[in-house]
């Protein structure tokens, strides 16, 4: 109710107020919405589920709605620049992020299958919109076609499960299906539930719309998509295995197996990419299938770990892609090839991406390094066979995160980069630093409490 308030509030203030006044009534809002969703996160800090009649109450919920106002709050402030042009229609810009915002806010927050499914598809519509209205190239529209139709196309089979879920139990709502002991999952019922989440995640093997939308998204959808929407998966994951109990199937196993293979190879293929933004999309991949084997690991360090591992994807992505759109705008090229001396011309931005490349490789004492370590237990409590793939996720991780600042901040800058004087203005150091400062306090918080 809270947030539709605040919505009601910032469309009246859109046709009402100038464009300046309704940039500094979103931030404000994010920033209010960003306490009162903190409140409610440590007041429970108990992993127990608490299931309402519109809502649902818990850390996975109140973590993800807090990632959701702080990222789109950050996004609209990497995008000051690009909306504050008089033709560029920056008022439906901010009504866009906070559409999507909304709507990503409620649903993490419903307690109704039906309600997160029609919510889990409607954040493609103004995603779809900030690609279209904001996009680089004319490319866009394939990416944005390559979206749709994967995204689309997966979940129908998760509206066929839920409609299921209606006709066996009688409610669609988390609370009633936990209590339905008749409702009984086999394996059709793992991969109606499982697909359209696979590929929101994504995993390997249905990861090909993910590039092509980073690469031709604005620095905001890049943002949004990497830091939130991705999350969308692991978090519809973590509601459909807990209430119908299907982590026990043969084909969880398969699906297992094949999602950590597939995060190694996605590792490996980052570094066969010359463009940043797509070596961002392509890490993103492998993190996130560390995701799925905590989650089909079926534990509480699982569980814990995929959260921490949301959490913490979720601004580091969201802080390489803006260092990236800043170090685009100094450069005009993402070409790894054509991007060098950038510790000699811009030393601020050289800083800011060894923070964040520091922070992807898990160094300590981020929330990165604890939410891999609780992740890799969790994945070797259920197969030590799977030793090999995470231990190669996590090298390749280090390894390729260590590639993009070298490759980056080293070397001679070419001749037509401008001097540093001028590009130190471009980047955004408040912006970085809101976004490494919570990975760092939350891992010293729990290295403190060891």
């Amino acid at each position: 109710m809270f947030s539709l308030l605040v919505t009601a509030g910032f469309v009246a203030m859109l046709f009402g107020l100038s464009l300046l006044v309704f940039w500094w009534v979103f931030i404000w809002g994010c920033i209010v919405m960003m306490v009162i969703s903190l409140f409610f996160w440590f007041s429970s800090l108990n992993l127990a589920n608490c299931y309402g009649e519109v809502f649902v109450l818990d850390n996975f919920s109140f973590g993800l709605v807090s990632l959701t106002v702080l990222v789109c709050c950050f996004s609209v402030l990497a995008s000051v620049r690009d909306i504050g042009k008089v033709n560029s229609s920056g008022s439906v810009f901010i009504l866009s992020v906070l559409i999507l915002m909304v709507v990503l806010f409620c649903c993490f927050s419903v307690s109704s299958l039906l309600s997160f499914y029609l919510l889990f598809e409607f954040s493609l519509i103004p995603t779809l919109f900030l690609i279209m209205g904001w996009g680089y190239q004319p490319e866009r529209l394939q990416a944005g076609k390559y979206m749709m139709l994967y995204t689309v196309g997966a979940s129908l089979p998760l509206l066929v499960l839920v409609v299921l879920v209606l006709m066996e139990v009688g409610s669609v709502f988390y609370g009633w299906v936990l209590n339905g002991d008749e409702f009984v999952g086999g394996w059709l019922v793992v991969v109606c539930a499982s697909l359209a989440f696979l590929v929101k995640l994504p995993v390997y093997g249905f990861h090909l719309w993910l590039p092509k939308a980073h690469v031709e998204a604005p620095v905001a959808g890049s943002m949004i998509l990497a830091g939130i929407l991705l999350k969308l998966g692991g978090y519809g994951l973590i509601r459909f295995f807990s209430i119908l109990s299907l982590c026990g199937c043969f084909v969880v196993s398969v699906v297992f197996c094949l999602a950590l293979m597939g995060g190694a190879i996605a590792s490996m293929v980052c570094f066969a990419q010359i463009d940043v933004k797509a070596l961002v999309a392509y890490s993103s991949v492998g993190h996130m299938s560390l995701v799925l084997g905590g989650v089909y690991s079926n534990t509480e360090w699982g569980w814990v770990g995929a959260l921490f591992m949301m959490l913490a994807h979720g601004l580091c992505s969201s802080g390489m892609f803006f260092l990236a759109s800043e170090t685009y705008k100094c450069y005009h090229t993402r070409s790894l090839y054509l991007v060098k001396g950038g510790l000699a011309m811009i030393p601020g931005m050289a800083m800011c991406w060894f923070l964040m490349c520091a922070i992807n490789m898990a160094a300590p004492p981020s929330l990165n390094l604890w939410s891999e370590l609780m992740l890799g237990v969790s994945i070797l409590s259920y197969s030590v066979g799977f030793a090999a793939f995470t231990g190669s996720m996590i090298f390749l991780a280090a390894v390729y995160s260590w590639y993009v600042y070298s490759a980056t901040q080293h070397g001679q800058n070419p001749l037509w980069a401008r001097g540093g004087v001028m590009m130190e203005e471009y980047i955004n150091y408040s912006l970085c630093f809101g976004l490494f400062l919570p990975l760092g306090v939350s891992g010293g918080f729990l290295l403190s409490l060891i």
